[in-house]
């Protein structure tokens, strides 16, 4: 449930900021944040990493692992948030704010989180 929720969640973008970003692009960018979504999911599971409030994914405890996955989503994410807000004439910063605050509310028990003033906690 919750991949699918993610995958439609991917598809929305891609789709609502088709006209500000290249088809190629959109799908490459759709194609490269389904791949490493079991590896992101894994990395959760472990308490390796979390989501900010600002919609990114960060490390949380001193095991710093595939970094390069967590640096490589963030930048698609904040493709996919800039073209979102140019489209609804906000800031990236709001895309990915309400995008945190999504992520909160699907978010697995056990995972962790970031609230507004910046602490992290697990979810119960």
């Amino acid at each position: 449930m919750q991949l699918r929720r993610y995958l439609f969640f991917i598809l929305t973008l891609a789709l609502t900021s088709s006209f500000l970003v290249s088809s190629a692009m959109a799908e490459g960018i759709q194609a490269r944040m389904k791949a490493r979504l079991p590896v992101i999911k894994a990395l959760k599971s472990e308490g390796i990493i979390g989501e900010n409030n600002r919609g990114f994914l960060e490390f949380v405890g001193n095991k710093k692992k595939q970094a390069d996955v967590m640096q490589a989503e963030n930048k698609d994410r904040q493709k996919v948030y800039a073209a979102i807000a140019k489209k609804q004439g906000v800031t990236a910063e709001v895309v990915g704010k309400r995008r945190a605050l999504q992520i909160m509310q699907n978010a697995r028990l056990g995972e962790w989180l970031q609230n507004e003033q910046g602490q992290w906690y697990q979810k119960k």
